[in-house]
């Protein structure tokens, strides 16, 4: 199996246009045809199965690549760590569990990504907590979009994340400054990074591939609710929103003065929506 990581994809290895061109001729397999390569893999270590299954994966890698245009970096750089996440995915993958592995994949691509981006964004070397992890990934994205932020800005950003205001506008700060550096490497004296903090600050926190995925499972869980959510009428989102949202839940009592009904129906109303939630999510 630890030939998985080195497969030779036969892709072209010139321009980037050239790679993202051929991948999208790659065919995609269908289900029946991704199930029995991944058994034949799983069961049978067979190196051409994996293959199959990395190749028709290829075009997603690309996808989830160009959400990554804005860092900075180049874009075959990110490819080709996507598709270590993917080959890692590849092997790991159990078509047991019931879901495609493009499903499944997202996350070992997005987690390899992550840790590329980081580990060139020498700034954020001192973001070791997953609160500091999604902040500088979230406020990336609200820069390209905001600019710089204004104070109720930097609020709203640091209540949405659990954390202080001061420490969004640090990481800020650190953003616009790129050359900054954590771990004190430096081309004129090869002493400096002796006493570099990287070298003597403890870090006890998790390793960065479970942290990212487990930041980035939180934002789809939270993405996937606002989406099941907008499923529902009017009404069943009121009362879901005033019963389990809420910092001050409201009782049922109080929801059925409001909706000019039974504190029954109400109970009615939030169970059918609750049932609603969980099939859309789960689908």
């Amino acid at each position: 199996m630890n030939q998985l990581t080195n497969l030779q994809l036969a892709l072209p290895t010139g321009s980037i246009e050239s790679y993202i061109s051929s991948v999208n001729r790659v065919p995609i397999l269908s289900l029946d045809e991704e199930q029995v390569l991944a058994r034949r893999l799983r069961d049978e270590s067979d190196i051409e199965a994996a293959r199959r299954l990395v190749m028709s994966h290829l075009r997603f890698v690309v996808k989830i690549a160009r959400g990554y245009s804005g860092y900075g970096l180049p874009q075959a750089d990110l490819i080709q760590e996507g598709n270590v996440g993917l080959m890692k995915a590849v092997k790991r993958f159990d078509p047991d569990v019931g879901v495609r592995l493009v499903s499944f994949a997202v996350h070992w691509i997005r987690a390899e990504m992550h840790e590329f981006i980081l580990k060139n964004w020498r700034i954020v070397k001192v973001a070791t907590t997953k609160a500091q992890r999604k902040l500088f990934f979230n406020l990336r994205s609200s820069k390209k979009r905001l600019g710089w932020l204004n104070q109720s800005e930097v609020d709203a950003v640091a209540k949405d994340l659990g954390v202080k205001p001061s420490e969004v506008m640090e990481m800020e700060k650190r953003m616009s400054n790129y050359d900054a550096s954590f771990d004190g490497m430096s081309d004129d004296d090869d002493n400096e990074s002796v006493y570099a903090p990287a070298y003597y600050l403890e870090n006890k926190s998790a390793g960065p591939e479970e942290l990212i995925e487990t930041a980035q499972l939180d934002d789809e869980s939270q993405e996937s609710l606002l989406h099941a959510l907008a499923q529902l009428d009017d009404r069943s989102k009121d009362i879901i929103a005033k019963r389990w949202l809420a910092e001050d839940k409201a009782t049922l009592h109080e929801l059925a003065a409001i909706h000019e009904v039974s504190a029954e129906r109400i109970r009615q109303i939030e169970n059918n929506a609750m049932k609603k939630l969980r099939e859309t999510i789960t689908a």
